[in-house]
């Protein structure tokens, strides 16, 4: 359990993450004047927590191994990835899912796709502006954790 507690990289990505849902939980919270235990787990929004863990994570690796390390270039290119994803795919992803659920309303397409469940799910990737705010998060939290351990 020491190893765990002592390993600068898996902190620095989990911390990260905790906090990037936690301020997505309050920001949220307090912008819609109801508290939402459902934003703790969930995707999309403000700020991006998949951001927030990848850029940890290879903040942690880059300050425990070195930026010049392929442990941190695996975890870079990583990171770039997962981010990618979340601005394009999974970003597209949910404005169709927008557009399906448009369509259920209107019970055009109801009978065709009667055995799914609905509606979808339409927060699914995330803005630039949120993905920003993740990796800012992700480094913050790796400096932090570097600065406890």
């Amino acid at each position: 359990m020491d190893v765990i507690l002592s390993n600068r990289p898996l902190l620095s990505a989990g911390a990260a993450w905790a906090t990037s849902q936690v301020l997505k939980l309050l920001l949220y919270s307090f912008l819609e004047k109801r508290f939402h235990w459902a934003l703790l787990f969930e995707t999309g929004r403000m700020p991006s927590a998949h951001s927030a863990f990848v850029t940890g994570l290879a903040a942690g690796i880059g300050m425990s191994e070195g930026l010049g390390s392929s442990l941190f270039a695996l975890s870079f290119v990583f990171a770039t990835v997962v981010m990618y994803d979340a601005l394009s795919l999974r970003r597209e992803a949910g404005k169709h899912a927008d557009i399906l659920n448009e369509l259920l309303m209107v019970g055009t397409i109801r009978e065709a796709i009667s055995h799914r469940e609905f509606p979808l799910r339409e927060l699914l990737g995330h803005s630039p502006t949120e993905v920003l705010a993740g990796v800012v998060i992700g480094i913050s939290v790796a400096f932090a954790v570097g600065a406890a351990i």
